[in-house]
């Protein structure tokens, strides 16, 4: 069974995302604390994705979220919040989230939501060839999943990597939010289009020498974003 790290500190709220996860299949961890959480992570290593409660009395889920990313970890991570506004879907996003889903959510909401991300995360787990895609100063590896420029290896999320993935096997290609988010989220996904101009800016953070003057990934006004390289 996959592994999945419940960080919640509301026990009632923790009690049920791990009797559905159980109930789907899965293998909960459980943590009540951000350092807990930290704790179960390092003696884990076979977790495949986490969910990370926001507000927390000590470590927060945002600052979780960084710390795993810092390490090179490219397990999923979806955000639980009780917040709607906009800063708290941004942050999650731009701290190394895949997706977030706000509270109160619905059984079926939640497991479908890890259900998605999982199956996208593993897309590509079967491909026996390496693949390696160039352009410019990068050069993709698909079947490592690597992404380096300049000779230099850069530290993407899964997500990340399969926008990088699109883009440069469609250079030139004006590509629409929706489109890009059917491909890399799933068709069956059930978030906003900001989702994609979120990660699109965290990855441009990360490709581009100047992210506000983008020289590689481009934007499409009222429209999407291409790989203009």
């Amino acid at each position: 069974m996959k592994k999945i790290l419940v960080l919640e500190d509301e026990a009632n709220i923790r009690s049920f995302v791990v009797i559905n996860l159980r109930r789907s299949g899965y293998e909960p961890i459980e943590a009540e604390t951000g350092a807990e959480a930290m704790e179960k992570w390092r003696v884990n290593p076979d977790i495949c994705l986490a969910l990370l409660d926001v507000m927390l009395p000590d470590i927060d889920g945002f600052e979780v979220c960084r710390r795993i990313r810092a390490s090179g970890s490219k397990i999923g991570i979806i955000m639980l919040t009780a917040k709607s506004q906009e800063i708290d879907k941004v942050t999650g996003l731009m701290t190394g989230a895949d997706d977030y889903v706000t509270k109160p959510f619905s059984p079926a909401e939640l497991t479908a939501r890890v259900d998605a991300l999982i199956r996208r995360l593993g897309a590509s787990e079967d491909e026996k060839a390496s693949v390696e895609i160039s352009s410019g100063p990068f050069l993709l590896n698909t079947r490592n999943r690597t992404l380096e420029k300049n000779g230099q290896r850069l530290k993407l999320t899964q997500i990340e990597y399969l926008l990088m993935k699109l883009f440069m096997e469609n250079p030139g290609k004006a590509m629409s939010r929706e489109d890009i988010l059917s491909t890399v989220w799933g068709s069956d996904f059930s978030g906003e289009l900001k989702t994609v101009d979120v990660n699109i800016r965290r990855l441009r953070i990360k490709i581009e020498s100047d992210p506000t003057e983008p020289e590689f990934l481009t934007t499409v006004w009222g429209y999407g974003y291409k790989w203009g390289y």
